[in-house]
């Protein structure tokens, strides 16, 4: 057991790339992860890290010892859990990342801490691309399609953006009657971060999609700073609704050509491949896509 917890500290080491932070996951301190890491070199006779005051990255040896030590970590835990089935309470730490605007989550969220109180959660918000192998994902929530084969998914719910501006911006400047009207506003436009291409705005007449030429103001790519800049009349934005739900709510935002709006996102949950799937991560994906509903 012991040899098996300096394992699990040498593949928090690789992932993170640092003592300090691997031993902020571990909830130990650097110094104690160092002198692991050592005894480990000590006993394998090998380097497992390149070493600078700056940085430190796995040697030829240490990538080899990543593959057979993320191996053999599975395999103990699919043995584990398969033999503690008797223990019908799922628990342990759950890795999850959501995308910024993931607040809409929260409410079913925090109905899955309560239904679940020994599953401890420890919830990363950003909306970069993360790779959720590398980097000890249990589960990772996003918007479109799943391209990474060892990834499963399952469907939570599906949206539909929302064109919104203040009242303030529309006294000035008008309300946009047909989709045709926008070429004649201030348009601010979310860019995705992976591809760095704009996010279209899901325009339609009649069922057919409609093909304008925007004008681009501001780009941004996160949504916070759009649903900003938009309270602040800088323009007209497209978003997701639960990114401005809040705003629509309290009157600061006014929704716009609500009847030329198709088309849906999807928030999907991925988890990697296994043979067998542990308590905490199935019950976590069984509870969202049971009780978050579409919006």
């Amino acid at each position: 057991m012991e040899k098996l917890g300096t394992l699990g500290i040498f593949i928090q080491v690789a992932e993170v790339g640092s003592f300090i932070a691997a031993g902020h996951r571990l909830g130990i301190s650097g110094s104690a992860v160092g002198k692991a890491i050592a005894r480990l070199e000590e006993e394998l006779g090998v380097r497992l890290f390149n070493r600078s005051t700056r940085s430190m990255a796995l040697t030829e040896d240490g990538s080899f010892f990543l593959d057979t030590c993320r191996r053999i970590q599975a395999e103990y835990e699919e043995a584990q859990a398969k033999l503690s089935r008797s223990q019908s309470v799922p628990r342990g730490q759950l890795r999850v990342s959501l995308p910024l605007a993931g607040m809409l989550l929260m409410p079913t969220i925090s109905k899955f801490m309560s239904a679940y109180p020994q599953v401890n959660l420890d919830l990363d918000f950003t909306d970069r691309i993360v790779d959720v192998i590398e980097e000890g994902f249990d589960a990772v929530i996003r918007t479109g399609e799943v391209k990474d084969t060892r990834l499963m998914s399952r469907k939570l719910g599906s949206f539909r953006h929302v064109i919104v501006a203040s009242p303030e911006y529309l006294a000035v400047n008008g309300h946009p009657r047909v989709p045709e009207d926008l070429v004649d506003h201030r348009c601010m436009h979310h860019r995705f971060a992976n591809s760095g291409k704009l996010e279209a705005w899901p325009l339609v007449r009649d069922g057919c999609g409609i093909k304008l030429d925007l004008p681009i103001t501001t780009v941004a790519s996160t949504l916070e700073p759009l649903v900003y800049l938009a309270q602040q009349s800088f323009g007209i934005t497209c978003l997701p609704p639960f990114a401005v739900a809040q705003e629509i709510g309290e009157g600061k935002l006014v929704p716009l050509l609500d009847d030329y709006l198709a088309g849906t996102g999807t928030f999907r949950v991925l988890w990697p491949t296994s043979r067998f799937l542990s308590p905490k991560v199935r019950v976590f994906v069984d509870y969202m896509a049971a009780n978050l509903f579409s919006i």
